[in-house]
């Protein structure tokens, strides 16, 4: 990303909603430059404005970051989990267990609730949209052989899984509970070095 935009976006995390004006004073460009950067930075997604209304004279326009912005910016949210359930762990490695299972009987109700009554086909599809939703980016395929793939181009808990082995094998746990009618095996998995995590989903016989 340019200096410029990168300026831009930085003003606005730091003091919020601005003018151009006053974006442009903060850093450093003309009110032309920061004009033709916040158009780049609109039409990417990162910054959106809204009319200020009041006083005489022409509306003006304030700029403000949107939440795809805002995800450049760092975040340690997978350390602080880390060393919130290392000391759990250090303290009492039943209650770690317990904690994921706690977290797994949670989501699989939620799911189960979605998923009651659909037809396979319909479970699959709305399982992968329950995933997409956590963060996984995923998305599904059905093979030739009636099978179906369900691929997580992301790993949203990538950070904890890394150190804590329990946050992967939850993962296909709860997809083998969410669909007990189909065989799932993992078929890549991102911590072993695959770019993705894959899911065979296989409906059982009969």
């Amino acid at each position: 990303m340019p200096d410029g935009r990168r300026a831009l976006l930085d003003a606005m995390k730091k003091r919020g909603e601005l003018p151009v004006e006053a974006l442009a004073e903060a850093v450093g460009v003309t009110i032309s430059g920061a004009r033709q950067h916040l158009s780049g930075l609109e039409r990417d997604g990162l910054v959106a404005h809204r009319i200020l209304r009041g006083g005489a004279g022409r509306p003006r326009y304030v700029y403000y970051l949107t939440p795809a912005a805002d995800a450049l910016y760092p975040r340690t949210y997978a350390e602080l989990t880390n060393e919130l359930l290392e000391y759990v762990q250090d303290d009492d490695p039943e209650l770690l267990k317990r904690t994921f299972e706690r977290r797994a009987q949670r989501r699989l109700a939620r799911a189960r609730a979605r998923l009651d009554g659909k037809p396979f086909a319909d479970k699959v599809a709305e399982l992968t949209r329950i995933l997409d939703e956590d963060g996984y980016l995923a998305d599904f395929e059905r093979c030739d052989d009636g099978s179906f793939r369900i691929v997580e181009h992301n790993c949203a808990v990538l950070g904890v899984a890394l150190r804590y082995g329990q946050a992967c094998s939850s993962e296909i746990d709860f997809i083998r509970q969410a669909l007990p009618e189909a065989k799932i095996e993992r078929v890549a998995h991102i911590v072993a070095g695959a770019y993705v995590c894959a899911y065979s989903v296989e409906p059982r016989a009969g």
